[in-house]
């Protein structure tokens, strides 16, 4: 049963997440800010749900046509075939987004969407009222510049929820974000990856995940586990294979330090729900005063307070000045380094190799990375 699949992801993830899409061997059909529309079968749902690090959710996309007026939303709306998934029983809200459209009310937009879901289902079943006391199918609708997109939702809770972080610190990092800060740091099994301003360890354990190619969905369940369509075969393979296809042998190490003591017990539970705890050396330590270790190669990469909801500008400010100086000296160590603070390389005192815009929630953000040897090191 060929699929249009739509995987959603934070602003800057895009390509992130289209290098994934085509790792699990399926074909990209469009790209725009902040989703990929892919093709694929039932398996796939699961497969795509388990295993993507960037995506926030996955979508069976279910038709797109022009929608300018009300009337051409309902009437689009009704010709879908809603029957194939939604049982008589079954419940159906409806949420969704207007960018750039003449329909730019939401909720006028998610009240037509229903009506005209009701007057469909109402036909084919021959009722006018629905209890929706069973499956929740949550209908989703996406209308950009004047063409609506009407799709299901196959994650249910977002895909960055992968289930080992139950609580997090005060300025927690999306755990989708994380993944993708160390993707675009390469994490090799023989270099050390060290997150020196840890927190609850998000970033460490994303590094570690990846280095022992253990898929992000394993601890957690999907909404689309309960659709009659999509046999409970589909998801113990997926299961099975990815658990298969985990390193069992890899002796990595992944660094998670911080200057907050009460934290690292945090970490340790987390990385513990995660898996990987036996890869990370979780300790106390100043990023300030932090030095290479000799011999070893090794990647930095961190998300230090960006003055707003840890620190003042000021101290941040400071912060990044210290940051600067001692790591300097960690040179050809590889850096990178996220925050919103316009003026970070100022501070910091050296311009970035290459920087990436990126979406820290709706805080933009830049990826300042350093990836060049200095000073002849």
């Amino acid at each position: 049963m060929k699929l249009q699949l739509v995987a959603t992801c934070l602003f800057g993830l895009e390509k992130l997440l289209g290098e994934e899409i085509d790792a699990l061997g399926l074909h990209r059909i469009d790209t725009m800010d902040g989703r990929v529309t892919f093709e694929g079968e039932l398996s796939d749902i699961a497969r795509a749900n388990i295993g993507l690090r960037c995506a926030e959710h996955v979508f069976i996309k279910l038709a797109s046509f022009p929608a300018t007026t009300f009337d051409e939303l309902f009437q689009g709306t009704r010709q879908i075939a809603w029957e194939d998934w939604i049982g008589k029983l079954d419940a159906f809200p409806v949420k969704g987004h207007a960018i750039k459209s003449k329909l730019f009310s939401v909720p006028d937009c998610q009240s037509i969407v229903k009506k005209a879901v009701v007057d469909r289902l109402s036909a084919r079943y021959g009722v006018k009222w629905f209890a929706e006391t069973e499956t929740k199918y949550q209908i989703e609708f996406f209308i950009f510049k004047d063409v609506a997109t009407l799709m299901i939702d196959t994650s249910g809770v977002p895909l960055h929820k992968r289930g080992y972080r139950p609580a997090a610190g005060p300025a927690p990092l999306r755990e989708t974000l994380a993944a993708a800060l160390a993707l675009t740091a390469r994490p090799r099994e023989d270099v050390l990856f060290w997150d020196p301003m840890c927190g609850s360890g998000t970033i460490a354990i994303e590094a570690a995940l990846i280095l022992a190619n253990r898929a992000p969905g394993l601890g957690r369940s999907f909404a689309a586990e309960s659709f009659a369509q999509i046999p409970a075969a589909l998801w113990k393979d997926a299961r099975e294979a990815a658990e298969a296809a985990i390193k069992k042998d890899s002796d990595f190490e992944v660094y998670a330090s911080d200057i907050d003591e009460d934290i690292l017990d945090t970490v340790y539970e987390n990385a513990l729900r995660a898996g990987v705890e036996e890869h990370m050396n979780i300790f106390c330590a100043d990023v300030r005063k932090m030095q290479k270790i000799e011999g070893r190669r090794g990647t930095v990469v961190c998300n230090p307070p960006y003055g707003e909801r840890l620190m003042t500008p000021q101290e941040a400010e400071q912060l990044y000045r210290d940051m600067g100086r001692a790591f300097a000296n960690l040179s050809p160590w590889q850096i990178y380094i996220i925050t919103s603070h316009p003026q970070f390389e100022r501070f910091y005192g050296m311009r970035a190799d290459k920087i990436r815009k990126l979406y820290n929630g709706m805080i933009p953000c830049n990826l300042y990375q350093y990836f060049k040897p200095k000073n002849g090191k």
